[in-house]
């Protein structure tokens, strides 16, 4: 049997960077909770918070460790299966990544024990500093990843040079240009909301297993309603981001938004549909069981209900997009980051006239929010990266000629079926040391060494530690928690 090789290359590394990233957006999002939650525990003096921000410094852990360990198999697939590629936007992909070493690991890192270690062991202060530094590091980090690859979106700050072996390669002229090129700071806006989005997600399901089994009630109602009000703002802020992103798009990648939309034909006497529903048909070129709104896309683009949006006939059909794929990845995203507003909306409903707690049913929906939250991140990327080709690096360098031509199909199968069985049980060890830690629960009636976290010197017990719980200012029903 023949196999194609750039196709087996390209399943790989959507296996290996799909399975990567359901954990930093994790990380981030929870980093960003992290902070407010100790934030809270520091202003507001009340038991449960501290109990919150333990547990979830553990989740943060394994989430961060397994992230690490699947990023690094991705830089030596550059190297094996897409070595043109890694010649032509070596000076490129070096700088950023070296960027994100200088700026963000080393940051993330440095501090990243004190967190996970420190909180019986340094002052308030400096732990707080820490968990606001590691949350700074991974956001830093997915800074420079996302202009990396915003290079390969919309290339800007470069010039081409030939080198003597005859390979072409871009060299950076410009490194601002290319760290603020057409389409990296509006990328990073988006993956950053949704990074919020799902961490947001993650707690709430949690909380929402809690209340369900009826344990853990109150650290489940005060870690469901703060993260709550961050996934509303995350979820509204993201349908702004969303429509920034597609406006970017339309002007820089224009064929890669009508793969989106199966807009196959330009029509000059009117504006062009809004497709909500359809199956892209190559062969007559149409949008088969279209559900379309008349003339709205060109109002979202360009503010002008009559002005056509590019459609594919625009361009040479060498260069179309797969349309099957980013059509449907990207309806998810939009179908799911819709659902997200209204189930936030009315989370803030309910919590506002105190229902949000007492109705089973909802809580059920809830308690799979950080599954749909990855589904829609996943989606997101995939229609992103996918509505690129046939370009690697867009109108630069295509895929078919980015593969490594010393590296034949047998190899990559062979590497392929393992890393499918390694991440297999990755996944498996993951979701198995997750289960336990929520399981297992908070752990209440926790102790801080370092009593003026509370400014109350007075209330230290004969061990020189301070117990929480004997506090007169905590609300009575946080020492139930």
């Amino acid at each position: 049997m023949h196999w194609d090789i750039v196709i087996l290359a390209r399943i790989q590394f959507a296996l290996t960077i799909m399975f990567h990233y359901i954990f930093p957006p994790i990380t981030i999002g929870l980093g960003l909770l992290l902070v407010i939650f100790e934030a809270l525990w520091l202003t507001t003096r009340r038991q449960v918070y501290y109990e919150i921000l333990i547990f979830w410094i553990k989740i943060f852990a394994v989430n961060f460790a397994i992230g690490v360990a699947t990023g690094i198999v991705m830089e030596f697939e550059f190297g094996t299966n897409w070595s043109t590629y890694s010649r032509f936007v070596g000076d490129v992909f070096g700088s950023a990544l070296a960027a994100e070493g200088i700026f963000a690991f080393f940051l993330e890192s440095g501090f990243l024990s004190i967190l996970l270690f420190g909180a019986n062991k340094v002052s308030p202060g400096i732990h707080f500093l820490s968990t606001i530094m590691v949350f700074l590091g991974s956001v830093f980090s997915s800074v420079w990843i996302v202009i990396a690859n915003s290079f390969q979106q919309t290339p800007a700050g470069y010039h081409l040079v030939r080198q003597s072996n005859g390979f072409l390669r871009a060299e950076i002229t410009d490194f601002w240009a290319m760290v603020f090129n057409p389409s990296s700071m509006y990328r990073l806006n988006h993956v950053l909301l949704g990074a919020f989005i799902i961490g947001a997600s993650l707690v709430i399901s949690v909380s929402s297993y809690y209340l369900l089994k009826k344990i853990h009630e109150n650290f489940a109602k005060t870690s469901f309603s703060v993260s709550l009000i961050v996934l509303a703002i995350a979820s509204y802020t993201m349908l702004l981001s969303g429509h920034e992103q597609a406006r970017a798009v339309a002007y820089n990648q224009p064929e890669k938004l009508a793969s989106f939309e199966g807009n196959y034909h330009t029509c000059n006497t009117h504006g062009t549909r809004l497709s909500l529903f359809g199956i892209p048909n190559s062969k007559t070129l149409k949008l088969d069981y279209e559900i379309s709104i008349p003339d709205m896309l060109s109002y979202l683009v360009y503010n002008n209900f009559n002005k056509p949006v590019k459609a594919l006939d625009a361009f040479p059909q060498i260069d179309w997009p797969p349309l099957m794929v980013p059509f449907i990845s990207y309806h998810i995203m939009v179908a799911l980051g819709m659902f997200y507003i209204l189930i936030s909306s009315l989370g803030l409903i309910l919590l506002k006239t105190n229902q949000l707690f007492n109705h089973r049913y909802i809580l059920w929906v809830y308690a799979i929010l950080a599954v749909i939250g990855t589904i829609a991140n996943q989606a997101g990327w995939v229609c992103a990266e996918v509505g690129r080709q046939p370009w690697i690096v867009y109108r630069l360098l295509r895929t078919s000629d980015a593969y490594s031509k010393t590296v034949d199909a047998n190899q990559i199968i062979f590497s392929l079926i393992m890393f499918s069985l390694l991440y297999l049980l990755l996944f498996f060890v993951y979701i198995y040391i997750l289960n336990e830690k929520i399981q297992l629960g908070p752990v209440t009636e926790l102790k801080y060494k370092h009593s003026s976290i509370l400014d109350a010197a007075s209330d230290l017990n004969k061990h020189g530690e301070y117990s929480m719980t004997s506090t007169p200012e905590l609300d009575e029903d946080d020492n139930n928690a």
